[in-house]
């Protein structure tokens, strides 16, 4: 089978295509045949060798869409179709940049769907933090305004869909004018053209601010995203698009604005709600949401598609087909 492994990190070109053995599950293990995979920001960074904790040579890859080649407990038949993310994937063990993957059974999620390869291969990371960060985090209710800091990355244009189908105002941010009408055309009612602050632009809309906010660049801008929030409400620190995991000298009672509440979200800390999924994809089916996909790319060609990312000129998602 071939794999695209990182022998050692650095820039796009250290991904490397090699010819390996097809695994073979052990107990508790799935052998799993890769069809599509998301690229996610956190690669990138793994890539880049600032992701802690990850051995080299190492296979990457957080997410994937596949059909079940083997299941040595029977749980699962030949050619089930399943969905995994998170749980170690492409860090602690090797991950979906790789016709085949041996995954702990614990991750999958199984689904039926007649969407094509290239469309599943976006969901599976793109469902669980929308779904996580949106309603597990921020219980978001109709009428509620909610400010999407990062609104053309895949995860924002998908999240302004989803508060828009459950009723909130949504204002969403941008660096870019050239995708004001991406955002509003996947449910934004405003579009901010974000030159790093927004807090004042946010209270011409909403004068006490939004109700809820979701983060989406990173701790460089956390602070002024979370004085756009009206007093009682919350914001949810969910991404990192500008790879910034800290604050120096953190002091809450200063950075955190009185009564304003501060949660965050990643994927890997909680289990997949299979229902929830599935109804996520017969949504995707009915047209009722639509993921936004940049490209679709063959695996031969993943230092391109590395470079894509990286060059932060994708609005939507990355697909990689094997």
């Amino acid at each position: 089978m071939k794999a695209i492994v990182l022998n050692h990190p650095g820039g796009a070109q250290n991904l490397e295509m090699e010819e390996r053995p097809i695994p073979k599950p052990q107990k508790g293990e799935v052998l799993v045949k890769v069809r599509a995979f998301g690229l996610n920001r956190s690669e990138l960074m793994t890539r880049k060798g600032v992701s802690p904790n990850v051995n080299f040579p190492r296979v990457l890859g957080i997410e994937c869409v596949g059909e079940v080649a083997e299941d040595p407990s029977g749980e699962y038949k030949f050619g089930q179709k399943v969905a995994a993310c998170m749980g170690g994937m492409g860090r602690d063990f090797d991950g979906s940049y790789q016709e085949y993957a041996v995954l702990p059974r614990s991750i999958l999620t199984p689904f039926q769907s007649r969407l094509e390869w290239s469309v599943l291969g976006a969901l599976p990371e793109l469902f669980q933090t929308v779904f996580g960060s949106l309603e597990l985090a921020l219980n978001i209710k109709k009428n509620e305004s909610l400010l999407i800091r990062g609104g053309s990355s895949s995860i924002g244009l998908m999240a302004a869909q989803w508060a828009k189908l459950k009723g909130c105002r949504v204002i969403s941010t941008t660096r870019n004018p050239k995708n004001q009408e991406v955002l509003l055309s996947n449910g934004a009612d405003h579009v901010l053209i974000d030159v790093g602050t927004v807090a004042e632009k946010v209270r011409e809309f909403f004068p006490k601010g939004v109700e809820k906010a979701l983060e989406l660049i990173g701790t460089n801008t956390l602070g002024d995203s979370m004085l756009s929030v009206q007093s009682g409400g919350l914001l949810c620190f969910t991404g990192m698009l500008s790879e910034n995991w800290s604050i120096s000298d953190f002091a809450p009672m200063d950075f955190i604005p009185s009564t304003v509440g501060l949660t965050t979200f990643h994927s890997g800390s909680i289990d997949v709600d299979a229902e929830a999924f599935q109804d996520f994809i017969q949504n995707i089916e009915k047209g009722i949401v639509n993921p936004q996909i940049s490209r679709v790319i063959p695996l031969s060609h993943i230092v391109e598609a590395h470079q894509l990312m990286e060059s932060n000129q994708a609005s939507g998602k990355i697909v990689v087909v094997t």
